[in-house]
């Protein structure tokens, strides 16, 4: 017969083997938006990732790949795989445990477990586990190739760890398992530092098992001496040592005159000497405690060696090397996430607060020739004090923040907010929004997958409120709070059952939850939601779910005088809360069928010349085009350009090298001319007479240091400014004759010069580049942007740029002022979008796309509607309506919504003759606009970005529909979107008659 030893590992590998299953199951089949397309290329080359890096993961996902067997289209699948695989693994961790908490609840000591607590703590260790694995927020991050998944095994192998160290009795043992501790620890480091979180809550661990009469006093102190820790790690060790190390090079180098290195091998030589001649005098006066500390900071420092990949792999110049930390000063930047700036935690500002001064700080180095240059210098900011508190939340000085936090505290334009306010907005949204409502989600109920969207109370869940389009969501997921009430259950079982265990579990559940809130201290609104982060908060309470069947079990054992039956019952009552949660979150966690991420990346490469420039924006934008060029290899000729990396130094030297089949690109300036703390920003500073200024001249003028530009700020710094905000840049009137940069079609709008116009009172680098590159190409090599970096560039060039599907052309060309849309190269265009572009699982309604998959649709809907209205003018009424048919065969309203873009093709639809497509639609999207509209209404919440269009769609339909004869059906929508908003409100609206 097995024993408990033998039953618990069984059981617990069952259970790793049920949700790994799961999640190979619904894994994601190739690179998914955000960050996995960029990790899964950098780990494919191992190639340097954003700060602060992740080079275990890297490693790791790296032989992931091997499984792939040369298939690249196969890569990013088996790395998925591999955070299939470690969040199997971390529900195997959660299980025992679990098992681990629920023995010290039942005081067993090792092989004297019953049958009655077998049973009773299997029970609670499969539905615990099984609860987290299901899960919203972790479900989401097991089945993609991103760091969290196996940033939740390191923190629940580690959590385990010390559990398991809590009950060896050997102290030579209980010193190897410190020491295994520690070296996960430093491994963990190498993939993201939420494992740190829990070291104040497990030197509780410690101090309990130390102390056989524990008080408040001394745990505080434990907890304390926990976060020192923590610190020590955070602040010492990871960024701490190589600044040392990085200070020493700079003496050795700079004022000594030694060669570059010599600091850094000093140092390495006095620390691990110190560290060697530490643990020698720890055995030779046998100080255990010594030794213990000093072998597991060893181990710490050998787990977090795996960093000497990004430095090693920095200096081959790899294609991607985000911040190129190729020495130790960049390095040091680079772990410190400086790119980042910086969020205030404990005192600083409010948003209103104004810039009294600003002085000069540390000087920042950068390698040079023969030593290390100050290149810059941080600026140390001081605001009013009398605007500035403690605890800072509402700090942010962006335009749109500002707008945000007066409208979310109901403050005036220039009502200054109080300190009241502040903790307001730390508790509504910082803790409310940005924690509790995602908290909730996982346990109690989501409404739906659209941003901001609510949890699901007791009440919601038995009502009939919602439409027809929240219920239709495979995103409203019901689960009656029962998850949640579980949990609080198991919170006031070990409270009262194992007060000091409650406390560890506590801790945990505060660490990686409500302090994480505080110290990240996010701004108003951010990318995307942010739910992911806190999963090892809902991880701890998961513990506590596990032991709220455990609570169930012990009170029906007492109540049947056999806790057997009352496990077997528990277990049965509660395992469905477990599956209802599967069953619910099944839909929206299926990434099978979904290739969209990387499709749009091919559709954006798909849209360009040969050896083109492709300039882009955000990370959805960027990351899958990374994944598409560097695993997938395709369209490697084409240069892809981040606008926002464009502002620093190392990116433009990244862009001076050969990338794959794209040549390198042409630039006038010279290296100091860019490198950081030079050119940063340069003012406007029109002078009179001067209405513009050749861009060519203006560049030669920067090259030479010439002193016509300088200008003093502050009396403090002298930089470059601009004389004119027009930048004119020639063009050889012999282009208009090659066909390959000026389309016949497009001959006539020829124009001999191109104003460079500068939006706004400044340049940034990024456009001084962006200057120099379209100035110094000479239109050798195509220059395109994607909708996002178009209108994100701080020039005004939309007059000159031709789209030609996904992307925009810049030519010597102008659109004529007549013309309302824009420039659209038809044939191309057309061409490009019928046969080109890749659309696979579009047309799924089985498939899950999310909110971000729906957004990306709604671009090439829009692009779509661009291309028709120009073949329209054009007269290609057959081209048109093939492709208004072809968009409704790619991406049909039963898999992807209709939206915004489908409403605007309304009036196409209506021009090409295909009423009865163009009614469908209106129909389709006035019956979930004015669903919306009713459900916002009677629910009494504010108007949101959807609210806002659904309104605005039924006003733009009406008078459509009238126009077309269609009188009875306008009738109807304006009866019913006047009894929900008013006959005022509902007049003509702001959405342009396309």
């Amino acid at each position: 017969m097995l024993n408990y030893k033998q039953i618990n590992n069984l059981t617990g590998w069952i259970i790793f083997a049920v949700s790994t299953l799961v999640y190979i199951l619904t894994v994601e089949q190739t690179a998914s938006f955000w960050d996995p397309g960029e990790f899964i290329a950098v780990s494919y080359k191992l190639q340097v990732p954003h700060p602060p890096g992740a080079p275990f993961m890297l490693l790791v996902y790296r032989m992931f790949g091997f499984l792939a067997f040369g298939d690249p289209l196969q890569v990013a699948y088996w790395m998925n795989i591999g955070s299939a695989l470690f969040s199997g693994f971390t529900i195997l961790f959660l299980f025992w445990s679990i098992t681990l908490f629920g023995k010290r609840i039942f005081s067993i000591e090792e092989g004297q477990e019953s049958k009655g607590q077998t049973i009773a703590l299997m029970g609670s260790g499969i539905v615990g586990s099984l609860i987290y694995a299901f899960s919203d927020s972790f479900w989401f991050s097991a089945v993609e190739a991103e760091v969290y998944a196996m940033s939740s095994f390191f923190t629940a192998i580690v959590i385990w760890a010390f559990l398991k160290w809590e009950v060896i009795k050997d102290p030579k043992e209980e010193n190897r398992w410190m020491i295994f501790i520690a070296y996960l620890v430093g491994l963990s480091i190498g993939v993201h530092l939420l494992n740190l979180v829990t070291l104040p809550a497990l030197a509780l661990i410690y101090y309990f098992k130390k102390y056989e009469n524990p008080s408040l006093k001394g745990a505080i102190y434990a907890m304390f001496l926990g976060g020192v820790a923590l610190v020590i790690i955070n602040n010492l060790i990871i960024p701490g040592l190589p600044s040392l190390a990085g200070s020493m090079e700079i003496f050795f180098v700079n004022s000594i005159g030694l060669p570059f290195g010599t600091g850094i091998v000093v140092f390495i030589v006095l620390f691990l000497g110190a560290l060697v001649y530490g643990i020698r005098y720890s055995i030779q006066k046998e100080k255990s405690l010594l030794n213990t500390i000093l072998l597991s900071l060893t181990f710490i420092l050998i787990g977090y060696g795996s960093y000497a990949l990004i430095i090693v792999r920095s200096n081959q110049d790899p294609i991607i090397n985000e911040n190129a930390p190729k020495d130790i000063v960049s390095y040091v930047s680079y772990l410190k996430r400086e790119q980042y700036g910086y969020r205030p935690l404990l005192h600083g500002q409010y948003f209103t607060a104004q810039l009294v001064d600003q002085t000069e700080g540390a000087p920042i180095y950068m390698k040079g020739k023969e030593k290390y240059e100050i290149v810059d210098y941080e600026l140390k900011n001081t605001y009013d004090p009398a605007k500035t508190t403690i605890l800072p939340r509402i700090y942010s000085t962006q335009e749109n923040h500002k707008r945000i936090y007066r409208s979310k505290l109901g403050l005036r334009e220039g009502q200054d907010p109080t300190f009241g306010d502040n903790i307001y907005f730390m508790l509504s949204h910082q803790l409310g929004h940005m924690y509790w409502r995602y908290f909730m989600w996982n346990f109690s109920g989501r409404e739906s997958d659209f941003t901001d969207a609510p949890w699901m109370s007791i009440s919601d869940a038995l009502s009939d409120k919602y439409p027809d389009y929240i219920k239709e969501n495979k995103g409203h997921n019901n689960y009656f709070m029962l998850p949640l009430i579980l949990g609080l259950i198991g919170v006031f079982f070990q409270a009262k059952k194992d007060p000091k265990y409650f406390y560890v579990n506590l801790m945990l559940f505060l660490m990686m939850g409500v302090v994480l809130v505080l110290y990240l201290n996010s701004p108003p609104v951010e990318p995307r939601e942010r739910d992911y982060i806190y999963v090892g908060s809902f991880y701890a309470f998961a513990i506590w779910a596990g032991l709220g069947t455990l609570a169930i079990a012990h009170g029906l054992g007492k109540a049947t005088k056999n806790l057997g039956t009352g496990g077997i019952i528990a277990t049965l009552l509660t395992l469905p809360v477990a599956g209802l949660m599967g069953s619910q979150n099944w839909d929206d966690h299926n990434r099978k069928g979904r290739y969209f991420s990387v499709d749009s990346a091919r559709n954006f490469l798909a849209s360009c010349a040969p050896n083109a420039i492709l300039f882009t924006g955000g990370d959805n934008d960027t990351f899958p085009l990374w994944y598409v060029q560097e695993v997938e290899n395709f369209r490697t000729d084409v240069r892809v350009i981040v606008l926002s990396y464009f502002d620093t130094d190392w990116y433009v030297d990244q862009m001076t090298r050969q990338a794959d089949q794209s040549d390198p690109l042409p630039f006038s300036l010279t290296k100091e001319r860019y490198q950081k703390g030079t050119n940063d920003v340069l003012y406007i500073m029109e002078r009179e007479g001067m209405n513009a200024i050749s861009a060519r001249e203006y560049l030669k003028l920067i090259n030479s240091g010439s002193d016509l530009l300088k200008m003093k700020t502050g009396g403090k710094s002298v930089v470059n400014m601009v004389p004119s905000r027009n930048l004119i840049l020639e063009v050889d009137s012999s282009f208009i004759q090659n066909d390959e940069i000026v389309p016949p079609q497009f001959k006539d709008l020829f124009v001999p010069q191109i104003n460079l116009q500068v939006k706004g009172n400044y340049v940034t680098k990024g456009n001084l580049m962006l200057i120099d590159l379209i100035v110094s190409n000479n239109w050798d090599r195509p220059i395109y942007f994607n909708n996002t970096s178009l209108s994100s560039i701080g020039l005004n060039i939309s007059e000159h740029v031709v789209m030609e599907g996904m992307t925009y052309r810049l030519l010597p060309i102008r659109k004529p002022e007549y013309l309302r849309e824009e420039l659209v190269n038809t044939d191309l265009a057309f061409k490009n979008y019928m046969e080109n572009f890749a659309f696979r699982g579009m047309n799924d309604p089985n498939a899950y796309l999310d909110e971000e998959y729906r957004r990306f649709a709604s671009n090439h809907r829009s692009a779509l509607n661009t291309i028709v209205m120009a073949l329209l003018d054009e007269d290609k009424m057959e081209q048109a309506a093939q492709m208004l048919n072809y968009g409704l065969e790619i991406m049909p309203h039963k898999a992807i919504p209709y939206d915004l873009s489908s409403g605007q093709s309304v009036p196409l639809f209506f021009e090409v003759g295909e009423d009865e497509k163009a009614l469908d639609i209106i129909d389709k999207i006035s019956k979930r606009s004015l669903d919306m509209i009713e459900f916002y209404t009677k629910e009494n919440r504010s108007y949101d970005r959807d609210m806002m269009i659904s309104i605005e769609m039924v006003k733009y339909f009406i008078p459509l529909l009238e126009e077309r004869g269609y009188q009875e059906e306008a009738q109807k929508l304006k009866l019913r979107l006047e009894s929900l908003i008013g006959s005022e409100s509902a007049q003509p609206g702001m959405l342009e008659r396309r």
